[in-house]
């Protein structure tokens, strides 16, 4: 699991001109049959920011980041309440340790 902090990754959504984030997939710990949870940014979208596999059917859309990150929808659950217990598994389609490799110097 990459060592981001909350906040880096709210960063890195938020310059996604910067950082590739589209199909990033997470997991939570201790979940079973290798479910995934999707973020993306698709600036074209009047709520760039969205969400698949969650509480809400066929996803959902958000203004920001941070409500993205904020909003109780896996479980009731939060990505900024759960953070200690989120395993990052790709972002913007990279393995998340490759991923840090390459965009470490622009955190």
């Amino acid at each position: 699991m990459t060592e981001l902090s909350f906040e880096q990754l709210v960063y890195i959504f938020e310059n996604d001109d910067i950082f590739p984030v589209d199909e990033t997939a997470f997991h939570f710990e201790g979940e079973t049959g290798g479910e995934h949870h999707f973020l993306g940014c698709l600036r074209e979208y009047q709520k760039p920011y969205r969400v698949g596999y969650c509480d809400i059917e066929d996803g959902c859309e958000f203004l920001t980041a941070r409500e993205m990150m904020c909003a109780d929808i896996f479980g009731g659950r939060s990505v900024k309440d759960s953070w200690a217990h989120i395993v990052i598994d790709t972002i913007g389609g990279i393995a998340a340790d490759d991923w840090l490799d390459y965009y470490k110097e622009k955190l």
